[in-house]
């Protein structure tokens, strides 16, 4: 990417840091800062942040509670929302026949469990329908609808997929099987289903853009509650109306899982899921937490990290309906087989996982100087090189793109950066017959190519970076919101920085600069974390690790700076390892100081 533009603005005098990057403090308005200490009572540093984001003194108690009776839009808003409510409405009232169709990932999985155990609740008994992942490829497929109807199916549901559904909707109409599609994917043409309900679809002017696959189930269950309810239907069956907020803990989950901007409703998705979610009352969770010995109160890293990565290993190198059996399942002895077999799939994935990461590495090297990195590899597993394209981003600083390819074929998947949409890019490269499929969302895609293909999708995608200059200029630069120090970074400051979360794309956790920091230790542990012990000029100390990077320019940095001053930038996180509640920094870059 080169060497990041030098200003007089560089944060602590930092114009390229270890990892190659100019620091810079986020411009913000200093009196809206001051008046937020003064008025809201909040630390300069978390002051700052809220002031770094827009947010006044007089909103400070809505955003830092973010809730659905605030938060929730009116799920009609969302274009033909009201027609999928009517055919599934008609569906129930008959006992008509439903099939839940979802993705085998996080957020397909918890959409099929949504409307699977909705459905239940409400009398009937849908079947749950994950395509394998090998076999037969993500989303709907003429074969799948053709069997479905074989099994005495009236009408499917599409989760998480079915936007772009294409031969499979010709088949369903011709057998007679209404299709209801539920989706967020990016599409130009509307599918030929009953319903459409996609807020990145055509026609739908609803603004709900950042709402995962999950997010839209659970409006659309919202929308199908109220209509059911004020139709008599609940009545009419003796039924007691679910309580939809028991729903929040899978919403939460796949809301951080699918990366989506975690503004607006998704805020509140996430805030109040954790809360359901810290409870355990599904059999497959607490038997995933017990197997992974995670304990609530839970926060959105193990979401992401923890409870995320288990459930889709099932799809990546196991059975890849696993996922959602294991959210489904209510019986305690099922669930905890399904969380055992998760777990192993997940060892297997990890296992794989680095194998072809060091691969992808040593093939990237060469591409430092290009504003993306493209690899492949024969025989690569489809279901890790998404993982392992997010591990090249992170280390590269730049867009990656990762294919495995097998028989000819190559399934590939690509991480981007702020700024730039990827899917887009993607999508361009399907139109023009570049590749064989693609699509996805700005910071994620996946696609498939020929082997012979590779060749003009990498010219294709470095015309694509040419006219992305400026989003690669703003990659070269770390943006630290606030200053802080190791007297100040105490479990109280961990706490109130977390009420302005939950964090994550849209809502990046902040970053902290901490100036002229003597590294007091400085040591590798698990193969490929380095620990520190921070000192500041008061005598104060703060525990620090940087995350997989021995091997990389930040680590070696570290390593080399045993004794020496430092200016160092992260995430300030809470750590109870040791049963006592302490901070600890997160390092996300770090370079050389003087004084």
């Amino acid at each position: 990417m080169g060497t990041p533009p030098a200003g007089p603005n560089a944060a602590f005098g930092v114009a390229r840091s270890f990892s190659g990057r100019r620091w810079q403090l986020t411009a913000v308005d200093e009196d809206a800062a001051r008046t937020l200490v003064q008025e809201a009572g909040l630390s300069a540093a978390t002051a700052r942040l809220l002031a770094s984001r827009g947010i006044h003194a007089a909103e400070v108690h809505d955003y830092l509670n973010p809730t659905l009776k605030k938060l929730m839009p009116d799920p009609l808003v969302l274009a033909e929302m009201d027609k999928a409510v009517a055919r599934v409405a008609a569906a129930l009232e008959q006992g008509q026949r439903i099939a839940v169709f979802g993705d085998y990932d996080v957020d397909g999985s918890t959409s099929s469990a949504l409307l699977t155990e909705f459905f239940s609740a409400l009398g009937a008994s849908p079947r749950a329908y994950i395509p394998d992942r090998m076999t037969e490829g993500y989303g709907p497929s003429a074969t799948a609808f053709a069997a479905l109807k074989a099994e005495g199916m009236d009408l499917i549901v599409t989760v998480d997929c079915g936007a772009s559904g294409g031969a499979a909707f010709e088949t369903a109409r011709s057998l007679a099987l209404d299709v209801v599609v539920l989706d967020h994917h990016r599409v130009e043409t509307r599918p030929d289903a009953v319903a459409h309900v996609n807020p990145n679809g055509p026609g739908d002017a609803s603004g709900l853009t950042f709402l995962c696959a999950a997010g839209v189930t659970f409006l659309f269950m919202v929308a199908l509650n109220r209509h059911l309810r004020d139709s008599g239907f609940y009545a009419a069956r003796g039924l007691t109306e679910p309580d939809l907020r028991e729903y929040l803990d899978l919403v939460g989950l796949a809301t951080v899982c699918d990366v989506v901007p975690l503004v607006g409703i998704n805020r509140a998705f996430v805030r109040q899921g954790l809360g359901q979610f810290s409870k355990l009352s599904r059999p497959g969770l607490k038997a995933l937490a017990e197997i992974a010995k995670a304990a609530p109160p839970f926060t959105a890293y193990h979401l992401g990290f923890v409870f995320g990565p288990r459930i889709n290993a099932g799809g990546r190198v196991g059975r890849s309906g696993l996922g959602a059996d294991l959210l489904i399942a209510r019986e305690v002895e099922a669930a905890a087989e399904f969380a055992t077999l998760l777990d192993l799939h997940n060892l297997e994935r990890r296992e794989i996982e680095k194998r072809i990461l060091e691969e992808s590495v040593a093939l990237a090297a060469p591409q430092e100087n290009a504003p993306f990195v493209l690899v492949e590899g024969e025989g690569w597993h489809p279901g890790v090189v998404g993982i392992v394209a997010g591990r090249l981003k992170e280390r590269f600083a730049k867009p990656a793109f990762v294919a495995g390819f097998e028989g000819g074929m190559g399934r590939g998947s690509a991480r981007g950066i702020a700024g730039l949409d990827i899917g887009g890019m993607v999508r361009a490269a399907r139109e023009a017959g570049l590749i064989e499929s693609g699509g996805g969302h700005a910071m994620a895609a996946g696609f498939s190519l020929m082997a012979d293909q590779l060749a003009p999708f990498r010219e294709f995608l470095h015309v694509q970076f040419s006219r992305a200059d400026k989003a690669l200029e703003a990659a070269a630069i770390l943006e630290l919101e606030a200053a802080s120090s190791p007297a100040a970074a105490g479990p109280a400051l961990v706490r109130e920085i977390a009420l302005a979360g939950p964090f994550g794309a849209g809502n990046p956790e902040p970053l902290l600069g901490f100036p002229n920091l003597k590294v007091a230790f400085a040591d590798v542990v698990g193969g490929a974390h380095v620990k520190l012990r921070l000192v500041g000029g008061d005598g104060a100390r703060l525990d620090a690790i940087a995350f997989r990077a021995v091997g990389t320019p930040l680590g070696e940095g570290l390593l080399a700076s045993r004794g020496r001053l430092i200016h160092a930038a992260g995430k300030l996180r809470s750590d109870d390892w040791s049963g006592t509640e302490r901070a600890q920094l997160q390092i996300e870059d770090a370079a050389p100081a003087s004084l």
